[in-house]
């Protein structure tokens, strides 16, 4: 072939692979990672995969909407379609100035994707894509346009046809094809058609401009109108079934000016500010509320120290258990569950395993306190933007209408991380401290991602688009609605003095306006796409460091106040705060968390072994103020009392040196209840057991200690209950992953490689019949051993038929180096390394033809 000549067009999807470079086939499967598993044996496998229907719809739903109406144009554009045809299709007569400007992006995304193939002349959408796009009466096209006037007229009588043509002022002809060739050229003539419509009554002209959008079909009686008859007769309107009449395409497409859309969308909406604040606002906000997240986390874990809510036997949290949880973090019950699934996506709680199944916090959890704060949040975080279960699921319905509970099945959706991660790169793309509209974001994804069919509010994209960025917020990912400086660090998106956010691929900006294609065949190209585990960290260090002077730094005191409450003006450190616990009850929370002091909580620590001298001590060091001095009286009353009375075990028994104290016990009605009778002037038996003993008589106001079978005082701390070690639950991936570098490029190679071995010209065999396609050369083992042997001798190469150990059968093309042992070891051409093969299991062998070998 001369350097002037130019290469021929392909003729199937398979030659257009073949003819693509090593970055358009990476491209290719990066874009679809469905085709790489398993790895294809050549590039005719490689085709035919991508033809496949669930492969293809899968592309075709991870098309931005421009690029889906490109291929739904093509799909009604003649087979194949010049460029300019489907230029014609999308921009109109008009030449809509943005459309023609991006439709060479769109068919190359449609080239690279291999759902279309062919040159510019040529352009040939895939089969199966076309059936799914094409227009048929069970399945209307999304353009709204019907069949062609060649598809309408298949089943009509060529009489019938004739009579139309006449109708329509064309020549009559001399059969049934030239008729309908010469109708539809009609149609597609704008000035002809237009002389035409103008004879059309107004009443036809209404009913057609009723059609011209789609749906294209109509109902007709069997005697029909006069407005009706005119356009039957004229083949404006062509009968598909009994009853049913359609607008053939051509005469929509002049009716609408040649768009096959309504409203072409060449270009995404932009992502409009609702609000622009100070950079520095939005981050000290969000930081407010990440530490907000962090004290919720370890409420909810503590709450659930001593062995949390049982398990439901079809899994999950119950609906009561929530509704205490919910209690309990004075939260509503839908946030409840939001923190509930943060923390077991973040691997801080699970399922103790045990017989009577309980959740629990897990032994990570320990670990996960004894971090900085910052470190916590980047936890939790990165928990979040990985996880597929959704809480905003919580309390609906599954497919079996059964309801769907916090940390049960069914809540997984595999487009939860990608969606997040969308709406926070877009969030990115803004200005720092800008805010956006909710509706504008739903917009722009429903754009980059839109349904094939009517588009809804409600859609599970739109619906997760929501979700998130509301838990952005209660986690500290925003600030006011902006994305907060350390989150733009945590997703690898860098802060930037003006806001844009720059591609990580391409190295172009961000803003608004710009088009972000919201498909993984993309990812790599924008940013913030999900990171390498190596990027991650870095990004994640970057986090800590941008939140930790923000987040405000724990006190090693409190304000005591006259009136037995106690202000932390802050977070306190873990050691104060663990005694303060145990010490006081939580009054309220908020800036400044209030506890207060009750004979109760005084007994607890007590309980715990303190003594009053070590609580007037720790209250001294760690207040302030001076203690009050109906504390210090509080904290005395309370241990003078605190284990003047010991329960132990008989079934129980009270035991006082104040036989007077036993007095009072017995005569109080309250004690009815534990059967009390007096065994001795100083010990009282119960028929309760002794935990419920000391529960009865601290109702009663007393202060009991219990005590061990030796007669010591027992200290009743409060237990840990911890799950065995788990990991935290494992994404729900959203199809194969992509393919990292290494093994596309290996994948690659061996697609190469199976290729050359099965399109390697080869000489005919001795009896001049020709191999047919794919198929594996078969010889004897005699003569499979003799033409190895002589390549050997020659140096050339042949073309081999292997089967492996696991039965699979390949084509190789080797150079043969020794033969001995019954192996033949060969330099493989196929995987470009010299490799040992037995030779029972060569199938055959043939010499490729001279200008191969």
């Amino acid at each position: 072939m001369s350097s002037d000549e130019k290469p021929s067009a392909p003729r199937s999807l398979a030659e257009a692979l073949r003819a693509r470079d090593d970055a358009s086939l990476a491209a290719l499967l990066r874009a679809r990672p469905d085709l790489v598993t398993p790895v294809p044996t050549d590039l005719t496998q490689l085709a035919t995969r991508a033809g496949t229907r669930a492969s293809v719809v899968r592309a075709l739903e991870h098309l931005d909407r421009f690029t889906l109406q490109t291929a739904e144009a093509l799909a009604v554009a003649a087979e194949p379609a010049a460029y300019e045809e489907l230029l014609g299709l999308m921009a109109g007569d008009a030449r809509d100035a943005a459309v023609v400007a991006a439709l060479p992006g769109a068919v190359a995304v449609l080239r690279e994707q291999a759902l279309v193939w062919g040159d510019d002349d040529r352009l040939r959408l895939v089969r199966t894509a076309r059936e799914l796009l094409a227009p048929s009466p069970q399945h209307p096209s999304p353009t709204g346009l019907g069949p062609s006037v060649r598809e309408a007229t298949a089943g009509m009588s060529p009489g019938r046809i004739q009579e139309i043509v006449t109708a329509a002022g064309l020549p009559s002809t001399h059969d049934a094809v030239s008729a309908v060739t010469a109708l539809a050229s009609l149609f597609g003539d704008r000035r002809r058609m237009g002389a035409l419509l103008a004879e059309a009554p107004a009443e036809s002209l209404e009913v057609l401009n009723r059609l011209v959008w789609g749906p294209p079909y109509g109902q007709v009686t069997a005697d029909p109108a006069a407005r009706l008859r005119w356009l039957l007769d004229r083949g404006l309107l062509l009968p598909t079934a009994p009853g049913t009449v359609v607008m053939p395409r051509e005469v929509a497409l002049h009716l609408r000016g040649g768009h096959a859309h309504r409203a072409p969308e060449p270009v995404p909406p932009a992502v409009e500010a609702a609000a622009t604040r100070p950079p520095q606002v939005v981050d000290a906000a969000a930081a407010g509320q990440a530490y907000t997240a962090l004290a919720t986390v370890e409420e909810l874990l503590k709450d659930w120290d001593e062995g949390g809510p049982a398990v439901l036997r079809a899994g999950g949290l119950s609906q009561r258990d929530l509704k205490r949880t919910a209690v309990a973090l004075d939260v509503s019950e839908p946030m409840a569950a939001f923190w509930v699934e943060l923390a077991y996506a973040a691997g801080l709680i699970a399922s103790d395993g045990e017989a009577d199944e309980r959740y629990a916090a897990t032994p990570f959890f320990d670990e996960w306190l004894e971090r900085p704060a910052a470190e916590q949040w980047v936890r939790l975080a990165e928990a979040w933007l990985a996880g597929t279960r959704t809480p905003g699921l919580i309390g609906g319905r599954d497919a079996k209408e059964r309801t769907l509970s916090a940390l049960g099945p069914g809540l997984d959706r595999s487009a939860a991380p990608e969606v997040r991660r969308r709406v926070l790169a877009l969030l990115a793309g803004l200005p720092e401290g800008t805010a956006p509209t909710a509706e504008s974001v739903l917009a722009r994804l429903a754009w980059e991602r839109p349904l094939r069919g009517p588009q809804r509010d409600d859609d599970l994209r739109s619906r997760l688009a929501r979700w998130t960025l509301s838990e952005a917020e209660l986690l500290g990912i925003t600030g006011r609605g902006a994305l907060s400086s350390q989150a733009r660090a945590l997703i690898g998106a860098a802060a930037h003095p003006h806001g844009p956010v720059t591609d990580r691929g391409t190295g172009s900006p961000q803003g608004p306006g710009d088009k972000l294609p919201f498909h993984h065949h993309t990812a790599p190209a924008h940013a913030p796409g999900p990171l390498s585990s190596a990027e991650q960290a870095v990004a994640s260090a970057s986090a800590v460091r941008l939140l930790a002077p923000l987040l405000p730094e724990p006190l090693d005191h409190v304000l005591l106040q006259a009136d037995l409450t106690a202000v932390a003006p802050g977070p306190l450190h873990r050691p104060l705060a663990d005694v303060l616990g145990v010490l006081a009850d939580v009054e309220s929370k908020g800036g400044a968390t209030v506890y207060r002091f009750t004979p109760g909580s005084v007994r607890r620590a007590l309980d715990a072994g303190r003594t009053a001298s070590d609580l007037h001590a720790f209250l001294a060091e760690h207040s302030r103020t001076p203690v009050p001095q109906p504390l210090t009286y509080l904290i005395d009353d309370v241990a003078r009392r605190h284990g003047h009375l010991r329960v132990g075990a008989a079934s129980a028994y009270v035991r006082c040196d104040d036989d007077a104290m036993l007095n009072e016990i017995l005569a109080d009605k309250r004690a009815d209840a534990l059967r009390l009778r007096r065994l001795a002037p100083t010990v009282l038996a119960a028929q309760a057991d002794p935990a419920a003993l000391l529960d009865g008589l601290r109702a009663m106001g007393f202060a009991p200690a219990a005590e061990s079978a030796e007669g010591d005082v027992l200290i009743t701390r409060a237990d840990a209950h911890r799950s065995p070690p788990r990991t935290a639950p494992e994404p729900v991936p959203e199809g194969p992953p992509v393919p990292d570098g290494t093994l596309l490029t290996a994948a690659i190679r061996a697609i190469r490689a199976g290729d050359l071995a099965s399109t390697a010209p080869r000489k005919p065999a001795d009896d001049g019949a020709a191999q047919a396609p794919g198929a594996l050369p078969r010889t004897s083992p005699a003569d499979t051993l003799a033409t190895v042997q002589a390549a050997v001798l020659t140096g050339e190469a042949v073309w081999i038929g292997y089967v492996n150990a696991e039965g699979s059968a390949s084509q190789r093309v080797i150079a043969p180096v020794r033969v001995e042992g019954g192996f033949v070891t060969a330099y493989d051409h196929t995987a470009d390394e010299v490799r040992t093969y037995p030779l029972h299991r060569i199938t055959g062998v043939a010499e490729l033809a001279d200008d191969e070998a």
